[in-house]
């Protein structure tokens, strides 16, 4: 993630065929095709500078191979890449941009004609030629293994088409993703390891780092050359560089080299999340952590070196040689009661000491961390874990021995080595199941910045180490406060109090909308969502997670007092779990709904966070949160069918004051002639147009009695339904209505006083 508008704009190179426009496009694979469910996907470099992210999809379930420097042609559709216009959004284009991808293309994998090899550098083909391997043996090794074998791909190699976001929810409110994801820990654990290994076979110091340092940049190769593992493996070289030349690398010092590199590179990285988390987490290892284990157990790990030798005693420091000659005295008390050699013993216990070191070395990591990534945290994932102190504990050892005997088991082909590993990784996911049993299910808004700053301040505050007591005591007695009140977040929500708001989100191709009435009860009317079409794997991209809840948050909005689901459609109740968990409502209203897995998954959401379920039918005007709400829709007797239907929806009007919204949800012609032949259509100043604007909605019928001066309509940008379509919005010019679209003006609110209502657009026309 990186700061929303945070980056310069760059201009994207012109494609000569209009969107969605059914083209031949001819190009070099530049990152290896990925098969996962039922789609390939791969970049494919059009031109220099100039790239494509392809989804390949198959009637037959069958892929051609497609390896880095395949030059190819196929048909199919492009679109540019675009971004949620709503504030606190991801800016997901400059992101793709950044490298070079500037468009999303789709097509047949039957109508791929594979033109040739050898396009491309050779020495990226060599190392994609390696990862491919890599991959390849992982789907041997894992056959009949979907989860270990989507979990071994991303955690080894940086691979992600295969891992279904379900398995890592928990893995994210603990606080132990890190563990999981590429980053600089994998390249510290494999090159410890080889490290080790070349010095056990008596290689010598010199030749043995150099060769760590060039597997380490091959790791970052076969890893897609992800940032994190590019840092590390240049934050090594220079380690090693410097203990060439016979000096000790001091971690402060390399880790501002290495940021001096990449931001001079690359300046714009400043402004990444990945970057600004991976080296305040080395600076607060620097600051904080080295530190605190060299006043705790750094004295004692050194004194375990060599236990039989008393002489060595002398030369330690006091405590040291202390928990030395105690385990001598213990090691002979258990030798005498378990009638075993006094080295042994004197061994074992060493051992046992120097585990419980290291998981007090891992407490002390994961605390100042924990603390130190609370600020970015919360801003960029609204996330802090209050059991990451202890499931680090046993998460980060579990998966730190996946990654060396994940890749001895793909090196050997080893299926023991590759059960050891499922072992392993069932092993975290135990932890960060029993976690997640008292894990507090909270999530928080980005902090104002006049606190974020008085956390910094307090905190480096704290890391001066200043001799003074008393003033290292009011350094952390500040952190401590301004870090409860990240988490605890007691400020008002964004809201214009005494005025009715209507703010309908771009969500795509769906619906969601932000009621905010004026007593300042707040009301999200559906959630959005991605249709699955009957695919079992559901999209990667949660819109009540990833769109929806961060523009809440956004607005510093914890809690939802009702949230209305007008329909079962899943682009309109796709995110609606997520944001049941994230804002907890007191209520749940729905129109007519059927039984169906998804309605299941939201009902099963509800009742296990106690919301309150309240199916609605046309009913009397009722107060509600300083306005009146009327329900419309669904019709007393109605009755729905098997499978959903868009005339299920829940149709509402709330009125202020002089000032009347109409919101149709899904409703259609059918719909919309029974509630003019029932008088319950009557002018209103906005309507929500129904069905994203659809020519089966907004009849005339409708418009004539309704009159409304506004129109707003969601649709997905460059959608594949021709929505809204154009009989539509030349209906609502005809009548004089002005439309306002989601997929051209992004976010648009309504805002009422009672007596009039004003207008505000994301995206200025």
């Amino acid at each position: 993630m990186a700061l929303p508008g945070a980056y310069p704009r760059t201009r994207a190179p012109h494609l000569s065929v209009p969107d969605n426009s059914a083209a031949i496009f001819e190009g070099c694979v530049v990152d290896p095709a990925l098969v996962a469910a039922d789609r390939e996907q791969f970049t494919l470099e059009l031109a220099p500078g100039a790239r494509a992210r392809v989804s390949l999809y198959s009637k037959t379930g069958e892929f051609p191979a497609l390896p880095y420097g395949t030059h190819l042609e196929f048909t199919g559709k492009a679109r540019r890449t675009h971004n949620f216009q709503n504030p606190g959004e991801f800016d997901n284009v400059h992101f793709l941009a950044r490298q070079r991808i500037y468009w999303n293309t789709t097509g047949e994998a039957s109508a791929v004609r594979v033109l040739g090899a050898g396009c491309g550098n050779p020495v990226l083909a060599a190392i994609f030629a390696v990862r491919s391997a890599a991959l390849e043996r992982l789907d041997h090794l894992y056959a009949n293994d979907a989860y270990t074998d989507g979990m071994m791909q991303a955690v080894l190699i940086g691979a992600t088409a295969k891992l279904d976001r379900l398995w890592t929810e928990d893995y994210r409110a603990t606080g132990t993703f890190h563990a999981l994801v590429i980053s600089g820990s994998h390249v510290a654990v494999l090159a410890a390891v080889l490290l080790f290994f070349l010095r056990l076979c008596a290689v010598p110091g010199s030749v043995a780092i150099a060769a760590t340092i060039a597997a380490a940049w091959l790791y970052s190769g076969v890893t897609g050359w992800q940032a994190p593992v590019l840092r590390s493996a240049a934050g090594m070289t220079l380690y090693g560089l410097g203990r060439c030349f016979y000096r000790n690398g001091r971690i402060l010092n390399i880790l501002a080299a290495v940021a001096l590199l990449f931001v001079v590179a690359d300046p714009e990285q400043l402004f990444d999340a990945s970057f600004q988390l991976s080296f305040l987490a080395v600076a607060l290892i620097g600051a904080f952590v080295v530190p605190a284990l060299d006043a705790t157990s750094a004295p004692l790990a050194r004194g375990l070196k060599d236990l039989s030798d008393p002489e060595r005693d002398v030369r330690l420091p006091p405590r040291a040689a202390q928990l030395r000659v105690e385990l001598r005295l213990l090691a002979e008390t258990v030798a005498l009661l378990l009638h075993v050699p006094a080295k042994v013993s004197l061994m074992a216990l060493g051992i046992v000491a120097r585990v419980f070191l290291y998981l007090w070395e891992i407490f002390v990591t994961s605390f100042f961390i924990q603390i130190g990534l609370a600020l970015p945290m919360a801003v960029y994932f609204h996330r802090l874990s209050a059991s990451g102190l202890s499931a680090n504990a046993l998460v980060v050892p579990v998966l730190s021995a996946v990654v060396p005997l994940g890749f001895l088991a793909i090196a050997l082909n080893s299926a023991w080595l590759a059960s050891l590993c499922a072992w392993l990784l069932a092993l975290s996911r135990s932890a960060v199941s029993f976690h997640m049993r008292w894990e507090p299910d909270w999530r928080i808004p980005p902090p104002p910045v006049w606190l974020g700053v008085l956390f910094v301040l307090a905190l480096i505050w704290a890391a001066l180490r200043v001799n003074n007591r008393l003033a290292r005591t009011a350094a952390w007695s500040a952190a401590t406060l301004a870090l409860a009140a990240i988490v605890i977040h007691p400020f008002a929500p964004q809201l214009s109090h005494g005025k009715f708001e209507l703010s309908m989100l771009d969500v795509g191709q769906g619906d969601s909308l932000l009621a905010g009435f004026p007593d300042g009860t707040l009301m999200l009317i559906d959630a959005g969502g991605i249709p699955s079409f009957g695919r079992t794997r559901k999209a990667g991209l949660n819109i009540g997670e990833d769109v929806v809840s961060p523009y809440l948050w956004s607005r510093s909005i914890k809690h939802l007092d009702v949230v209305v689901m007008t329909h079962a459609h899943e682009d309109h109740m796709g995110g609606m779990s997520a944001v049941l968990k994230n804002f907890h409502p007191h209520e749940l209203w729905t129109g007519a709904v059927q039984d169906s897995p998804e309605w299941r998954a939201v009902r099963q959401a509800a009742q296990q966070l106690h919301i309150a379920i309240r199916p609605l039918a046309q009913s009397s005007p009722f107060p509600f949160g300083g306005a009146t709400v009327e329900v419309l829709a669904p019709l007393p007797g109605y009755l729905p069918r098997e499978t959903p239907q868009n005339d299920d929806s829940l149709v509402m009007r709330v009125r202020f004051g002089a000032t009347s919204f109409l919101l149709t949800g899904d409703m259609e012609r059918p719909v919309e002639r029974d509630l003019a032949r029932a008088g319950l259509l009557s002018h209103d100043d906005a309507l929500k147009v129904g069905h994203h604007g659809s020519r089966t909605s907004s009849t005339p019928v409708l418009l004539d009695l309704e009159r409304p001066a506004f129109g707003i309509i969601s649709a997905g940008f460059d959608n594949n339904y021709g929505h809204p379509s154009p009989r539509t919005l030349a209906a609502l010019g005809e009548r004089k209505i002005a439309a306002f679209r989601t997929d051209e003006d992004g976010l648009v609110t309504l805002l009422s006083d009672g007596h009039r209502i004003s207008i505000e657009c994301a995206v200025l026309r």
